[in-house]
């Protein structure tokens, strides 16, 4: 009874969510366009990139692109949470048989579903504009993807629990998550920086983000990356505990 409600409640969400082309497009096209500009761009064809921009072509670009994948999925998420408290929708699904926990799991497997079209969408648009070789790890690196996804959308819930209105929603996930790029490695060395942004990437989620999905896509093995797995863990346990605590349903 409770996969069945599971099932069906996911399947409504779904398609309420691909009603609105232009979230949709934003959640799955924008990123897929982005890698498509960006493989453009650096293709080696048109100029001889240096050996720093190469390397951040071959992994950096496409880690880039995964976390704007992650993020728009949990943007995505904070929003339509906001949107059902704010239009007491969430408070008349409470009133269902549905459990709270399946309400809310119904949400986080649509974002992880978006989170796999749009990742196969840029592996496709990938062997068209940006040949990247036949040894890329597609299924592990897709796992991982997931993996980070899963930790991140945690963080939309604690969001979308103590954000105050739907307006503001998606301004303040953006002003939280984005900023996180700029300091988990992925353009500038963590050894690089300060003692202090150096303290904070350790805390970050998106640091861990960062190393498991470049090291996958560069061929690393699992075991290798057990402490960024267990860090993303960590990291869902405490936001969803806390989130249990705070979550408002009207």
């Amino acid at each position: 009874m409770i996969m069945r409600g599971l099932l069906k409640l996911t399947w409504i969400e779904t398609k309420v969510f691909l009603r609105e082309p232009l979230g949709a497009f934003g959640t799955i096209g924008f990123p897929v366009l982005v890698f498509m500009v960006m493989g453009r761009l650096v293709n080696p064809k048109a100029a001889p990139p240096s050996l720093a921009f190469s390397s951040f072509s071959r992994s950096g670009i496409p880690v880039l692109v995964s976390l704007l994948i992650a993020i728009s999925a949990v943007l995505s998420l904070v929003t339509i949470i906001s949107i059902y408290r704010e239009g007491g929708i969430l408070k008349r699904l409470r009133a269902t048989p549905l459990r709270p926990q399946t309400i809310l799991t119904a949400h986080v497997i649509v974002k992880l579903m978006l989170t796999a079209a749009s990742l196969g969408l840029m592996f496709l648009a990938g062997k068209r504009y940006y040949p990247l070789g036949a040894h890329v790890p597609w299924f592990s690196f897709a796992i991982a993807l997931l993996i980070s996804t899963w930790s991140i959308l945690s963080i939309g819930f604690l969001i979308a629990s103590i954000v105050p209105t739907a307006r503001f929603a998606q301004p303040i996930g953006a002003v939280i998550l984005y900023p996180m790029i700029a300091v988990s490695g992925l353009f500038i060395p963590i050894e690089s920086f300060p003692p202090v942004l150096h303290t904070v990437a350790r805390f970050l989620p998106f640091t861990y983000c960062v190393r498991l999905l470049q090291g996958i896509w560069n061929g690393d093995s699992w075991p290798a990356h057990t402490s960024d797995v267990a860090a993303l863990a960590v990291v869902f346990l405490l936001c969803t505990a806390l989130s249990a605590k705070v979550f408002r349903w009207e």
